[in-house]
């Protein structure tokens, strides 16, 4: 898999596009105005493996709340700006590390001008957010609805404007809801630019089916090369939102963030409680950094071959289970012991 290759910009102390690593993002859903509840938020999201959060910015209020929760985080902090241009530069002077806008939505273009001048003064990159349902009237007239086009046509449209007053540390997205025109509109969009892309299926849903929209609309992108910052939406805690972004990333083997666990789906002749088990040892090794593949398989006759490719493993059995080591059998545990055993043998990798 090749990664395409886009231009590389600062957001804050980590940078986006180019050989920087895909960025997990996501966003707030505190009150912005409410600061301790906010910054309790991002800690918690830091904590989980969030690297950009974006906060909600829809007055003065939540625009001051910026300058103390800015004070208490560690990772960059992107302002979402809609309407007020005001509100753009206020950001700015009370120090977002970036800003999101539809140039569009904020006004004409001398107060689009004054965003940029302002962003180009502080240093800090724009992202250019469009999606299906905040498209142009005039694309809609064109193309009747919010296809890929009309999305990579605005897109390009609002670049032209940042670009026109030399502002050129740009980051974009095209987002839809609908699957298969968010994945058409990025590769379309990937034809057309070099500017770094955020990637992300906006208003994906619940944890489930939010989750099978955006493993598959950023999966497949990422595996296309496409990509430079994700961000999940889900209808749910954002911690959820982090955990499948890195989770999403690590399968489509672009970033390692410690340990995978593969299992195997079961059958007739597994004798342990396999499901059971697979999910307290994820649970368990939650926090080990260590970038190794483990496998949890429900038979000791074919588990150890299954998964090969395993850095160490169990293969249950009958109140007990063989741990084996790239597909080596290392020992023979009992049952109750079957978690602690494993991971001796994990701290010894």
């Amino acid at each position: 898999m090749n990664r395409r290759k886009t231009k590389k910009i600062k957001v804050g102390n980590i940078f986006v596009g180019g050989d920087a690593p895909i960025t997990v993002q996501s966003m707030t859903n505190t009150d912005t105005r409410d600061v301790k509840s906010t910054v309790n938020q991002i800690k918690q999201l830091e904590k989980e493996g969030c690297e950009i959060i974006r906060v909600a910015v829809p007055d003065m209020e939540a625009v001051d709340a910026i300058k103390e929760i800015i004070k208490q985080i560690k990772i960059p902090l992107v302002a979402d700006i809609h309407f007020d241009y005001r509100l753009a530069i206020k950001s700015l002077e009370n120090g977002v590390n970036a800003l999101r806008i539809n140039p569009g939505n904020i006004g004409d273009e001398n107060k689009v001008k004054e965003v940029v001048n302002a962003a180009k003064y502080y240093g800090v990159p724009i992202r250019v957010g469009v999606n299906s349902g905040s498209l142009e009237k005039e694309l809609l007239e064109k193309y009747k609805r919010p296809c890929p086009q009309a999305l990579v046509e605005s897109a390009l449209k609002n670049v032209e404007i940042l670009e026109k007053y030399g502002f050129y540390d740009i980051v974009l997205s095209v987002k839809s809801s609908n699957v298969v025109e968010m994945v058409e509109s990025y590769r379309l969009l990937s034809k057309n630019t070099d500017y770094p892309l955020h990637v992300g299926v906006t208003e994906a849903g619940t944890k489930f089916s939010g989750t099978v929209k955006s493993s598959i609309g950023i999966g497949a992108l990422l595996l296309d090369g496409i990509g430079d910052t994700i961000r999940v939406s889900l209808t749910d805690d954002p911690v959820e939102e982090v955990r499948l972004g890195k989770e999403i990333l690590q399968a489509c083997g672009v970033r390692k963030f410690g340990v995978e666990i593969i299992s195997c789906p079961t059958c007739g002749r597994t004798a342990i409680d396999l499901i059971g088990l697979a999910n307290k040892i994820e649970k368990e090794l939650k926090h080990i950094n260590k970038p190794i593949k483990v496998a949890v398989m429900g038979c000791v006759v074919n588990g150890p071959g299954e998964a090969k490719e395993a850095d160490i493993g169990i293969a249950g059995g009958k109140n007990e289970a063989l741990i084996f080591k790239k597909g080596e059998i290392i020992k023979k545990v009992k049952e109750e012991n079957i978690i602690e055993e494993l991971i001796n043998e994990i701290n010894k990798l």
